[in-house]
């Protein structure tokens, strides 16, 4: 959620690029407390194909990183996620999440197992929130919490060409990093982790490193000017909404929050009930024993002109029967999509639903499978 204008002189905070993104005349707004680029001159839509078709960079070091350790760190880490930390080795990341004791999501997350110590890498608005729950639930563990998120620099070089742009900056053979596994190395001469994960579906690496603003700015520079024959461009925050909601990921405070459990949110496949306690297992197992009530699903429209909202209200027969969490215009499909909660008997795809917006505005969609793109 953006800052408000009111609070945005004394509160907004800048990542280690925010001059070099003025400098490429990026639009900049508050988001998550920080002030980011939101799109290039080129514009969203441009950037979006860029990234499907070649290759962009975002500046994503609004970011949270935790370092975890310690003799109980993994035991830790199993009661406070939902996934099975004990499945990772060294070099492995894995997606997972937090839940509070009534199964509300506190976050969805990164753990990555770097031999002696894990990293955790969590959404921007939610550091301090997070970091405070993890010291709430670290008493009883042998274990240690440091909150990095100051110290490191992270950039999304993502898209079909983002290996073969990369790959001249570093001795790390890129192709051969299966997905959510990572490999230390230089890119750029500057030590960083490589990390085969991201947020668009693409291929694509993240990049997590230390240094000043000229090492960061190094490291920005020689990879626009290793890309350069592959198209690269830079990508801003719009794009990378667009980008992710194609491909059906959760936003955090739109598609999932306190209010929502993983189970409803379709992040029953990273949610092991059956790996032993952890927080919100007990109340994820009445919800399934109960059965769900509602279900996070996809929508598609008939028109680029008709797009869903988040807050609109989605009904079926004459009545309501949920509301739109994410939506905008596919830039590949060339119509509206989005993803909202619906009432289970709702859910099945090709369920014809119809949208109301903002004055009353109707349109017609259709409930599909995800991902849309």
């Amino acid at each position: 959620m953006c800052a408000s204008s009111s609070d945005t002189a004394v509160s907004i905070r800048r990542t280690i690029f925010a001059d070099l993104h003025r400098r490429l005349g990026a639009k900049m707004a508050p988001f998550a407390g920080f002030e980011m680029p939101i799109h290039y001159p080129k514009g969203i839509l441009y950037e979006h194909l860029a990234v499907r078709q070649r290759v962009g960079v975002f500046d994503v070091s609004h970011m949270g990183e935790f370092r975890i350790w310690g003799e109980d760190a993994e035991a830790f880490l199993q009661w406070v996620t939902v996934n099975d930390v004990a499945r990772l080795v060294p070099g492995r990341a894995q997606y997972s999440a937090m839940c509070y004791p009534d199964g509300g999501i506190v976050d969805d997350l990164l753990v990555y197992h770097c031999g002696d110590y894990y990293m955790m890498v969590v959404n921007a608005a939610n550091i301090e929130k997070d970091f405070a729950w993890l010291q709430s639930q670290a008493s009883a563990y042998r274990v240690q919490l440091d909150n990095l998120s100051d110290r490191i620099h992270l950039l999304a070089v993502q898209g079909p060409r983002s290996a073969e742009a990369l790959q001249s900056l570093t001795e790390v053979p890129l192709r051969e990093i299966p997905y959510y596994h990572h490999r230390w190395g230089t890119v750029a001469g500057v030590p960083m982790l490589i990390s085969r994960t991201g947020y668009t579906g693409e291929l694509g690496y993240e990049l997590y490193f230390e240094g000043d603003q000229a090492t960061a700015e190094h490291v920005w520079e020689e990879i626009f000017r290793a890309g350069a024959p592959y198209g690269i461009e830079p990508a801003g925050l719009g794009a990378r909404d667009t980008l992710r909601l194609e491909k059906g990921y959760c936003l955090y405070g739109n598609d999932i929050d306190e209010t929502t459990n993983p189970l409803e949110a379709g992040l029953g496949w990273i949610t092991k009930l059956d790996k032993g306690p952890f927080s919100g297992r007990e109340a994820l197992l009445q919800i399934t024993q109960r059965g769900l009530t509602r279900r996070l699903v996809g929508l598609r429209t008939e028109s680029e002109r008709a797009l869903p909202r988040p807050h609109y209200t989605i009904a079926a027969e004459g009545k309501p029967i949920g509301h739109v969490t994410s939506g905008n215009i596919s830039p590949i499909l060339r119509v509206g999509i989005g993803m909202g909660y619906v009432e289970l008997s709702y859910a099945e795809p090709g369920t014809r639903v119809e949208i109301i917006g903002h004055g009353g505005r109707r349109f017609h969609a259709e409930v599909v499978k995800l991902p849309f793109v």
